[in-house]
């Protein structure tokens, strides 16, 4: 009898010690951990919160001991009870001695995660700076979208990288002003959370636009306080933001209302008369089986004048200065609407869904002079370009995990939809705003995106095979309204992009990359139905080697070489309401990234970017790109929660490169620094910001121009270009509530 109970016993033990118990991790304010690691003291079992912060973990039963940790938080024990596990964790300062390389893909992103939480955003310039390597440029009054460079791109606004926040893509496709165009403008500083960026063409569920590679933008689902907020600078500056706590301190849902207000005149001698309006309100809830839902709603509306880009000869001959205009009409205002519903929905332990759908309103006027005189003597050359375009759209991902003898397989299939409808997209040529001269092109412009795609993970002992495919179909249709008779111009296109990645962890503190993928950018719907659908999707073709590495504790260093060939392709040049060809080019490189943790409060940052950029069929010396910068550094010294203290300086260099094919004539390198420092009192935040701490007379954006001046007989060929800010000092008070 004995016998038999022993056997009985050992086998429930057996039973209950090969449990498989599933949980959640959450901060103190209800928001859900990502990549929090979770062990078992009595099976020494292992496991990781996934982006919803929920997890499972393997020969757990209750009364075992977990032991939970995550960077930014305190280290805490868990004795299971039942089996609804809910693990909270207290804030901490931040230390990099506990950043463990994850074995992933995206294992890059913790280098996002240490410089959010070490320098938080404070504007809209400064969330595309948190990408090690991307360098951006104003040249239109501060309403336009930032001119983006990465790995030797001229992006232009976005043509070879892939933006979106909350599932919602930020690229404009067939825009009236440029292939791509990426307005950030609509998010609020203050409301980002997480930021999630990979080069290269190497992820199945990133398609259009991701050649260079992507930056996803994730929202707060919960604030920790609510605050007001005013910011007082030079130049009539000023901004307020508000952000407010709907529901208090619940666990599983949470809602708030984010608002923000700026007006400023720049530095120019003609006032920019900047404003800009942004309204955002989100939703979250934890359902009981630790499913997500959210819903956002967010409004954004901005009007600005400008100055454009000036002539070098002007302000070389003492005619006007530096922060001049030629023709001080320019300008424009725009707007975007934004609805969103997002769920990550858990199936069972080993297989969860998220999905999200969207809808998006978006207007935009744009008035731009480049050449002055050139193509109109008497009236000038200034364009309008418009358009008003309704997206709809769907993102949805199954996401499975597989487990056998030998291997651990993961796998996420995607599928989803973009549809974009513009009406009167229009290029026409006017007259100080008001007088419409000629117009260019005016039409409708309705262009799907259909696609498909499959990940996978093979896990073997420390190696990560990770192959994927995807496959994109495009639906083109163009009414131009500039002709006697309705007709519908019409091509369709479908691509397919291979994927596949190895990732080698060597341990917690050594990782090796081999990736390599097929990517692409679509062309302007004008162009797709003016070359009769060929060369309308021109492909990528990159790899990355490379290595994440903590030498010692505090350090954290990643390195690469890559390189990336770019199809033949045809550009619609929104300007000029032409397609242009542009050849194929190939591009190689190096990247070197650094994070060093100085003591507990003072940290050292510091990202190289080397580029070999050239056109390929073009005969030497006449084979450079225009723009693409060969060499680029940013990097600074920040300190964090020292005595209340909070702040840093960074500096950031572009160094010159060619502004035309053969380089006779060049874009001005620069070297600029920024600092900041706030002090945290009680319920109060005392802070000061100074841009271009130095003075630096340096050019923010440059382009080589031919233009002519109202007098001038001849036209001349040169830089033209947008001052960068000078010294720019502004303080700011936020209350916490």
């Amino acid at each position: 009898m004995k016998k038999y109970l022993l056997i009985l016993l050992m086998t429930f033990g057996l039973k209950s010690y090969s449990q498989i118990l599933k949980g959640i991790v959450v901060d103190v304010n209800g928001n859900t951990i990502e990549n929090a690691y979770i062990f078992n003291t009595k099976s020494e079992s292992h496991a990781h919160t996934n982006e919803i912060g929920n997890f499972s973990i393997e020969k757990s039963t209750i009364g075992d001991v977990l032991k939970v940790s995550a960077l930014g938080y305190k280290k805490t024990t868990y004795t299971i009870t039942d089996s609804d596990i809910i693990i909270a964790l207290e804030d901490d300062s931040f230390k990099l001695d506990e950043v463990v390389i994850q074995p992933k893909v995206l294992a890059m992103n913790v280098i996002s995660k240490i410089d959010l939480e070490v320098t938080p955003v404070n504007s809209s310039q400064e969330i595309l700076r948190k990408v090690p390597g991307l360098f951006i440029g104003q040249h239109a009054g501060g309403g336009k979208a930032e001119q983006m460079f990465l790995r030797g791109f001229d992006i232009d606004h976005g043509t070879d990288i892939a933006i979106s926040v909350d599932g919602m893509p930020v690229n404009m496709v067939s825009h009236a002003h440029g292939q791509g165009y990426s307005d950030l403008h609509f998010v609020i500083p203050e409301t980002v959370d997480k930021i999630d960026f990979g080069k290269g063409a190497y992820y199945a569920n990133k398609g259009d636009f991701a050649t260079t590679g992507y930056v996803d933008f994730k929202t707060k689902d919960k604030l920790e306080n609510s605050s007001i907020g005013v910011e007082v600078g030079q130049f009539n500056t000023f901004r307020t933001v508000g952000l407010f706590d709907l529901l208090g301190k619940q666990k599983k849902q949470s809602a708030y209302i984010a608002t923000e207000y700026i007006i400023t005149d720049g530095p120019f001698d003609s006032p920019q008369n900047f404003n800009r309006v942004n309204l955002l309100g989100k939703y979250s809830a934890i359902l009981d089986d630790n499913s997500k839902i959210s819903i956002l709603a967010s409004r954004f509306s901005s009007k600005w004048d400008a100055s454009g880009q000036i002539p070098q000869r002007l302000v070389d001959q003492g005619i006007i200065s530096r922060f001049g205009s030629v023709d001080d009409t320019e300008g424009g205002n725009t707007s975007r609407t934004n609805f969103n519903a997002s769920i990550h929905k858990i199936i069972d332990e080993n297989t969860f869904l998220k999905a999200n759908a969207f809808y998006t309103n978006y207007e935009f006027e744009l008035y731009s002079n480049f050449t002055f005189f050139l193509n109109d003597p008497v009236n000038g050359d200034q364009i309008k370009q418009k358009e008003n375009r309704n997206i709809y759209g769907m993102n949805a991902e199954l996401n499975k995990k597989v487990k056998t003898d030998k291997l651990d397989l993961g796998f996420q299939w995607g599928v989803g939809f973009r549809s974009d409808a513009t009406t009167d997209s229009e290029l026409s040529h006017t007259l100080n705003r008001r007088t419409v001269l000629e117009q260019i092109k005016l039409g409708d412009i309705d262009e799907s995106n259909l696609f498909t795609y499959l990940n996978s993970e093979i896990n073997i002992g420390k190696l990560i095979i990770n192959p994927a495919v995807r496959i994109d179909y495009f639906k083109f249709n163009y009414q131009d309204k500039l002709t006697t008779d309705y007709k519908t111009q019409s091509e369709n296109k479908v691509r397919v992009s291979p994927k596949l990645n190895f990732i080698y962890t060597q341990n917690n503190n050594l990782q090796y990359y081999l990736k390599s993928g097929v990517g692409f950018h679509s062309n302007d719907t004008r162009v797709v139905v003016a070359n009769k659908g060929t060369d309308i999707l021109p492909i990528s073709v990159g790899a990355d080697l490379g290595t994440i590495w903590k030498p010692f504790p505090n350090l954290i260093v990643n390195s690469a070489l890559w390189y990336l060939y770019l199809q033949q392709e045809f550009v619609y040049v929104g300007d000029a309401g032409i397609v242009e060809p542009s050849g194929k080019t190939r591009r190689m490189g190096a990247d070197l990234g650094l994070r060093y943790q100085l003591n507990q409060w003072l940290y050292f940052d510091f990202d190289g970017n080397y580029t070999y950029a050239r056109s390929i069929d073009e005969p030497k010396g006449e084979n450079y790109i225009p723009l693409a910068p060969d060499f680029t550094t940013t990097g600074g010294l920040s300190f964090h929660k020292w005595n209340g203290f909070s702040g840093g300086i960074r500096y950031r260099y572009l160094k010159n490169r060619p502004a035309n094919e053969d380089n006779s004539i060049v874009a001005a390198g620069y070297f600029v620094c920024d600092m900041n420092v706030n002090y945290d009192y009680k319920k109060f935040t005392f802070g000061i910001s100074i841009d271009n701490l130095f003075n630096t007379a340096w050019n923010e954006t440059q382009f080589a121009t031919e233009s002519r001046l109202k007098n001038e007989p001849e036209s001349v060929e040169e830089i033209h270009f947008t001052p960068g800010t000078p010294f720019f000092m502004k303080g700011r008070i936020i209350y916490k509530f």
